[in-house]
């Protein structure tokens, strides 16, 4: 079972990102965005994400990487495909992976709410492992943030439609939200 002590989860490897801002008092976290990501695109492993959300990543080191010169992201987690985690921002504070978006008519989605990004592709299948650590994540999380109701678990792409595919087609919702469900009322039995 994960934990959560002063805002960062004890079963994951902490690399403090400084792309993060405090949480204005009166934030109530109630909001879970899943996403995506591959540097570069499609490929898997190594450290390109981590510097990434670092503000390590040499732009240079591939041509699809240009596009990413100054910019300053993170996110709170990432799931990688072996199922292990790594934390960039304390669940505490805001991470910088929403952008500009929307969430029920409310804006600036990264003021209240947690990003957590899996390793991979919109049309790559994600794998059974990071499935089960995205569903003991997401339990962990409700149980420190209650507001994270069913209802506001998010894609990227449904609070930034206009620019964001992600998780993408091939993330199984359905499974993902039945295998949560059913944790959770085993959980509570």
């Amino acid at each position: 079972m994960l934990s959560i002590s002063s805002g960062w989860l004890a079963q994951a490897q902490h690399l403090p990102s400084p792309h993060f801002s405090p949480r204005a008092l009166g934030d109530e976290v109630s909001l879970l965005v899943i996403h995506n990501i591959s540097l570069p695109a499609g490929q898997f492993g190594g450290n390109c994400i981590n510097d990434l959300f670092l503000g390590q990543l040499d732009c240079n080191a591939h041509v699809s990487f240009n596009d990413l010169k100054g910019v300053e992201v993170s996110a709170h987690c990432l799931i990688r495909r072996d199922g292990s985690i790594c934390q960039y921002v304390s669940f505490a504070d805001k991470a910088w992976h929403a952008g500009v978006s929307s969430f029920e008519q409310r804006e600036r989605c990264n003021d209240y709410s947690i990003g957590i990004e899996l390793e991979g592709t919109d049309d790559i299948p994600y794998t059974r492992e990071q499935y089960q650590q995205l569903i003991a994540l997401t339990l962990c999380l409700q149980n420190q943030f209650p507001a994270i109701i069913m209802d506001h678990i998010v894609g990227h792409c449904d609070i930034a439609p206009e620019r964001k595919t992600d998780p993408g087609l091939v993330f199984d919702w359905q499974y993902y939200r039945q295998r949560l469900t059913e944790q959770a009322t085993r959980n509570n039995t």
